[in-house]
């Protein structure tokens, strides 16, 4: 049986959020982001901007980082590759200081994988220099505290990979 702090709350998300000043969620919704939505939705600390398609999640991420705000960007893998220009061009050319949270979608631990969406996240992050945290249980959450450290020290991307649902 899992427990609450084995499996991620979207509240304690939302809570690291708010610590590292959010002001703007940019988002595609999907089905595995659901629970997070009703968070969301409840919490009225920062505006959700849901985009059409994942590449526009990074130019409006861009453009609310020039404009003096704080996003934090929420897809799931598959858009992170269907982003992949927006990331090279935007936030990897303009050195700009984003997290992303990505749903690890066919994440199984350590275990073997047939999903390539799940076998080409990490290498595809790796080779664009964006360092990056897995998250699985509320043992992890204070990682995406991390995540916006070291983004701000270094003037560069980083992705927090959610690898199990919300509860």
């Amino acid at each position: 049986m899992t427990t609450r702090t084995q499996r991620l709350n979207p509240a304690d998300i939302i809570a690291q959020w708010k610590k590292n000043g959010v002001t703007h969620v940019v988002w595609l919704p999907d089905s595995e982001s659901n629970f997070m939505y009703q968070a969301m939705m409840a919490d009225k600390s920062f505006d959700l901007v849901s985009v059409c398609r994942e590449g526009e999640s990074m130019a409006v991420a861009a453009g609310l980082m020039l404009g003096g705000k704080k996003p934090v960007v929420l897809i799931q893998n598959t858009g992170l590759m269907e982003s992949g220009d927006s990331v090279r061009g935007l936030v990897l050319d303009l050195d700009l200081p984003l997290v992303m949270m990505i749903g690890y979608r066919g994440w199984t631990g350590h275990r073997v994988t047939t999903d390539s969406a799940a076998r080409y996240l990490e290498p595809i992050l790796t080779a664009w220099h964006i360092n990056h945290y897995v998250i699985e249980s509320n043992r992890d959450v204070s990682l995406i505290s991390n995540a916006f450290e070291e983004a701000e020290r270094t003037h560069r991307a980083v992705a927090v990979l959610v690898g199990k649902e919300y509860d």
